[in-house]
């Protein structure tokens, strides 16, 4: 690693070159899975909002799928999500009962409209339900949706996973998967309450593949407790030996006054912005050298994955999930706190799982919070999207485009950004200030930046 003092410094390896301004990191900034953001969502919505969204879904319009399971085995100190311990049987099966019934009332209200491409399950931990359980899950969504040969993608937690989970889901069709790792290091691992031992994850590992999952993802994290750039290099070098075909990389958010569990994290010893800039460097550095692409600022995939494809060709999208070749424009969120995306809408599910029940078990759906998405909302949204997916994007419809010329000054003066009329283009090694420049475009952010992680 290299550093050269000036109005910033770069950090460069294996021919990859970031240059550091602090001044442009400082503010927190949203990570763009939706616009608006889950930060401006409002309580004003109810059921008849996700019923009319669905009526409107058309006979054979593309649609996915988003399963919620809010259970892990063992609850992580760092993790944001809806999550709590699966340490009741009870109380999991009667989730799994109130969502297959979710199901079947969305099923219902589309009447058979909509094609169903793709099925993501996540959490929590879907693996801390039972193998069996998860078949019952699976066939119950068979048989309530019109569904061909959809992509089916789940995320796991090598913690408790077995040879026998892995055989579930290749029996299921399931051919993606993501394993959260965040790190190889015992100590940092202690550190953030997730220990997990290197042959928990290679056995995993293992298993997907003789299980016949051909796209495998690594979630790793920087700015971890006590985390250094040698010990997040080890991290690298297992995970490349592993060679998982996608790894996502993102940088720890610590927000104890959101997360309360993170108070169990020891603050102090948490690497300050500088250190986090050279870990998120090394990391692109890494992965890239060692044959991986760049996908958008966080994600890294081999060439033949078809995340790098759809890339290459520029038809790289964002939603909830993170980088997606998923053209879908119809998601349904389904189960405790999910939220689903329409053209016009955002609409989230009760967080609380005893209100989710309750609102279920009465035939409502359980639609509590979201924001209704004007045409000008859209249009940012698909300008933010662009530009996170591709690199430009094409702002001239935009009725403030001065005011959005204006905040990118400080981006266009230090060449990380070039603007001509309406178009837009981050330079190649302006990565890390991907989420500060696609901010620009987002007039809700002169408020409540606390709620959001820091852009590197």
């Amino acid at each position: 690693m290299t550093a050269i003092k000036g109005r910033g410094f770069r950090i460069g390896q294996e021919g990859a070159m970031w240059r550091y301004h602090p001044e442009l990191l400082a503010t927190p900034v949203p990570r763009y899975t939706s616009f608006p953001t889950a930060a401006e969502f409002g309580d004003d919505v109810s059921g008849i909002y996700l019923a009319q969204a669905l009526d409107a879904v058309g006979e054979d319009e593309a649609v996915s799928l988003y399963l919620h399971i809010p259970y892990c085995r063992e609850l992580c100190w760092y993790c944001g999500c809806n999550t709590g311990a699966a340490n009741r049987v009870g109380r999991v099966d009667a989730y799994l009962h109130r969502l297959g019934e979710e199901l079947e009332m969305v099923a219902d209200r589309l009447g058979g409209r909509g094609r169903i491409g793709r099925i993501a399950i996540g959490g929590g931990s879907p693996n801390a339900i039972a193998p069996e359980q998860f078949e019952a899950l699976m066939t119950r969504v068979r048989r309530t949706f019109e569904i061909a040969d959809p992509v089916i993608s789940v995320e796991i937690d090598p913690r408790g996973f077995d040879r026998r989970w892995a055989e579930t889901l290749g029996e299921q069709g399931v051919t993606r998967v993501s394993l959260g790792v965040q790190t190889f290091a015992p100590p940092i691992q202690a550190a953030i309450g997730r220990v997990q031992p290197l042959e928990e994850i290679a056995n995993a590992t293992g298993w997907l593949r003789q299980a016949g999952v051909d796209s495998i993802n690594f979630d790793l994290m920087y700015g971890l407790p006590g985390q250094t750039s040698d010990e997040l290099d080890a991290t690298l070098t297992q995970a490349i030996a592993m060679m998982p075909e996608r790894l996502a990389v993102f940088g720890y958010a610590h927000v104890p006054h959101l997360i309360p569990r993170q108070r169990q994290i020891d603050a102090s010893a948490l690497p300050g912005a500088e250190e986090r800039f050279v870990h998120a460097a090394l990391a692109s550095s890494r992965l890239t050298g060692a044959g991986y692409d760049s996908i958008g600022f966080d994600h890294f995939a081999l060439p033949h994955d078809a995340i790098a494809a759809a890339a290459r060709r520029g038809q790289l999208r964002r939603n909830f999930q993170g980088f997606t070749e998923d053209p879908a424009e119809v998601l349904i969120g389904l189960g405790a706190s999910a939220i689903s995306a329409f053209p016009d809408r955002l609409l989230q599910n009760e967080k609380n799982s005893g209100r989710y029940h309750l609102r279920i078990a009465n035939g409502r759906f359980a639609t509590a919070r979201g924001v209704r998405r004007s045409a000008l909302d859209m249009k940012r949204g698909k300008a933010i999207e662009q530009l996170l997916c591709t690199g430009t994007a094409d702002l001239s419809g935009l009725p403030d485009l001065r005011e959005i010329r204006e905040r990118l000054i400080p981006f266009e003066a230090r060449g990380l950004v070039t603007t001509e009329g309406g178009m837009i283009e981050i330079a190649g090694d302006a990565l890390p200030y991907a989420r500060g420049i696609a901010a620009t475009i987002d007039p809700y952010r002169s408020h409540s930046a606390t709620r959001f992680s820091s852009a590197i």
